[in-house]
């Protein structure tokens, strides 16, 4: 008879808790559930604003298109044509490989009057801004930093959690 109790006991319990988790469940509005619109296409990937020859940096960040960059591309160049009075004539913003990156900075053309300033940058569409002169047309690249007192916190980790573990056996 106490078998047949405890038994019973388990029953109700479940019952109890199966009616709840149903109860919450009917609040849930499973046809607006949606996977994200764009998952990532591989490890590590990134987007650029694109654009090819706008007029100037706000229509350019405006209209770019929101693509995911090629897997053989790592970094986001921007490449600003202006006149000698620094109005914008041709602005180009695109994902490109480490080669297209190496001939950063400004270049004067004394035939045209007009001035060309390349930079590139790693990271989520970090190519907000143009490059206007040789303090800004740069290649900028994140680098993971690692400093002698980070190797300290990684061996206290485990030696904390063994004397929070030791009161316990």
């Amino acid at each position: 008879m106490l078998l047949f109790c405890h038994a019973l006991a388990v029953a109700v319990v479940q019952i109890f808790i199966f009616s709840e988790n149903r109860a919450f469940a009917k609040n849930i509005n499973f046809y607006n559930v949606r996977p994200p619109l764009d998952p990532t296409p591989f490890p590590n990937s990134f987007k650029c604003f694109t654009c090819e020859n706008a007029g100037d940096n706000y229509n350019c960040n405006r209209w770019a298109e929101d693509k995911w960059c090629p897997q053989n591309t790592q970094y986001c160049l921007t490449v600003h044509h202006f006149t000698s009075h620094g109005r914008s004539t041709s602005i180009t913003k695109k994902c490109a490989s480490r080669s297209e990156c190496h001939s950063v900075g400004c270049h004067h053309s004394r035939d045209s009057e007009h001035t060309e300033c390349r930079s590139c940058c790693e990271g989520m569409i970090c190519n907000v801004e143009l490059p206007t002169n040789h303090t800004n047309a740069v290649f900028a690249v994140m680098h993971a930093q690692r400093t002698s007192g980070s190797s300290a916190h990684t061996l206290c980790l485990p030696a904390l959690a063994w004397v929070f573990m030791l009161p316990l056996i």
